[in-house]
C-alpha cells in the first residue's frame, strides 16, 4: 500500500488549470522531492493533499484513506510544514508546541520539549515570544513540533528556505529519521543538492504536468525546467 497516492489529480482556478492529471505514488519510508518553477502548482498540490483544497477532478489516498471522503482520518495521519510558519506570535516556543501537539491529543513532558528544541538549535530561546524569532528560527520550531508529533505522512513546502547550512543539515537528519521510522515525505524544493541527499524519488512539475526524474540526475542536470 502506498502512503501517498495521487490519481489523475487536476485543479483549476476559473479558466486556469494549475494541475493536469497528476499521478504519483510515495511508499512508506521514502522521500519524494518535487521541483518546478514558481507558479507551477507545487504548493497547490500540497494543499490538495493536505485537504485544504479540493481537486477539480481526480482523487488521492493517504495510507489507504480516500482523501476526500475520509478527510478527518487523513488529517489525523499527516502534518504539513508550510512555507509560512503559522505560529502564534504572542506565545513563546514552548507554548506554541504545547498548543499544537495538544490538538493531536499529545502531552509531551517538559524534558521532551526541551530535547527537541535543543536538537533543532533554539533551546536557548524557548521562552522568547515568536515575534522575536527570525524566519529560520520559526522553521526550526516547526520541525521541533513535527519531531514530537511523528506523523505518518509529512508534507513540506520548501523545507530548506530560511535555513543556514547547519539548519539544512539538521533538516536532512530529520527527514532521514522520519523515513527510517516509516513515514512518507513529500516536499517541494528548489535546492537540488540538499534534496538529492534524502530523496528516493523526484519529479518536476511544469505547466501543470508532472514528470519523474531519477534522483541521480538531479544535481547533474543543467536545467530541470
Amino acid at each position: 500500500m502506498s502512503a501517498i497516492r495521487g490519481i489523475q489529480l487536476s485543479k483549476s482556478y476559473r479558466h486556469y488549470q494549475v494541475l493536469k492529471n497528476v499521478s504519483f505514488e510515495v511508499p512508506p519510508g521514502e522521500c519524494y522531492a518535487l521541483f518546478g518553477p514558481n507558479g507551477a502548482g507545487k504548493t497547490t498540490l500540497l494543499k490538495v493533499l493536505a485537504t485544504l483544497q479540493k481537486p477539480s477532478s481526480g482523487r488521492f489516498e493517504m495510507m489507504g484513506y480516500d482523501g476526500i471522503r475520509d478527510r478527518n482520518q487523513v488529517r489525523g495521519i499527516l502534518l504539513m510544514i508550510a512555507h509560512g510558519s503559522y505560529l502564534y506570535s504572542e506565545l513563546d516556543a514552548v507554548e506554541n508546541i504545547r498548543f499544537a501537539v495538544a490538538l493531536r491529543g499529545l502531552s509531551p513532558t517538559a524534558r521532551e520539549i526541551k530535547l527537541v528544541l535543543d536538537r533543532v538549535g533554539i533551546g536557548a530561546f524557548a521562552d522568547f515570544k515568536i515575534r522575536y524569532y527570525s524566519e529560520g528560527m520559526k522553521k526550526r520550531l516547526s520541525i521541533a513540533k513535527a519531531m514530537l508529533i511523528r506523523p505518518k505522512v509529512l508534507l513540506m513546502d520548501e523545507p530548506y528556505s530560511s535555513l543556514d547550512e547547519r539548519g539544512m543539515t539538521m533538516m536532512n537528519h530529520f527527514i532521514r529519521e522520519s523515513t527510517e521510522q516509516g513515514a512518507a515525505v513529500l516536499m517541494t524544493s528548489h535546492n537540488r543538492v540538499q534534496s538529492a541527499e534524502v530523496a528516493g524519488k523526484a519529479g518536476v512539475l511544469y505547466q501543470g504536468v508532472l514528470r519523474e526524474i531519477a534522483v541521480k540526475d538531479l544535481v547533474a542536470a543543467h536545467e530541470l525546467f
